[in-house]
């Protein structure tokens, strides 16, 4: 069934594209609707958790999508696109601060075996929840990239590779990578 669920939303999507590629108004609204909250949400952990930011943000890329709705090309799929310049734009920002965020180190003798669902239960308390969101964000960007956007956006690993511009194994290895380090860091605190 999701299968069926994400193929439609993808032929919506890209319908909807090529409706906003001729100057359709609705086709717009429509797809800030499905993905103008994403997409903050993305920013959002991307960019420090500035809320201010991510709005900015979110508002730049809903502009460029109105100002050259041409330059997607309405055979590939909209979502991989959308992200991928999403992405850029964050690694243009980092570029841009001469910087990347401040990460806090995880010591290795700290490092324990991990299983995704034991990160998931982690999740049910809103103290553990904020724990989380701070070793999200003590990732390097481009494990918390990958990370953000195989769990909080569900897209596959092919998604992310084309996105990120890197072969899957790359993302296979940056996703363990930050599961791994999220796993320590959960644990130290419990």
């Amino acid at each position: 069934m999701p299968l069926f669920r994400t193929s439609y939303a993808q032929k919506a999507d890209e319908a909807l594209m090529a409706l906003l590629q001729r100057g359709d108004e609705e086709a717009f609204n429509a797809l800030y609707s499905r993905y103008g909250q994403r997409l903050y949400r993305y920013f959002y952990r991307m960019l420090g958790q500035d809320e201010e930011q991510a709005g900015d943000f979110t508002q730049e890329l809903f502009v460029k999508i109105i100002e050259k709705p041409e330059a997607f090309d309405t055979g590939r799929r909209f979502s991989t696109w959308f992200y991928a310049v999403a992405a850029n734009m964050v690694k243009n920002e980092y570029r841009r601060q001469g910087r990347q965020p401040d990460v806090q180190p995880i010591p290795e003798e700290g490092l324990a075996q991990y299983q995704a669902e034991d990160l998931m239960a982690k999740l049910d308390a809103p103290v553990q929840r904020q724990q989380l969101e701070e070793a999200v964000q003590a990732l390097k960007p481009h494990h918390r990239e990958c990370f953000l956007l195989r769990y909080q956006e569900e897209l596959s690993i092919q998604q992310i590779s084309e996105i990120v511009n890197c072969p899957e194994g790359t993302v296979k290895s940056r996703l363990h990578y930050a599961l791994r380090r999220l796993s320590a860091r959960l644990n130290a605190l419990t």
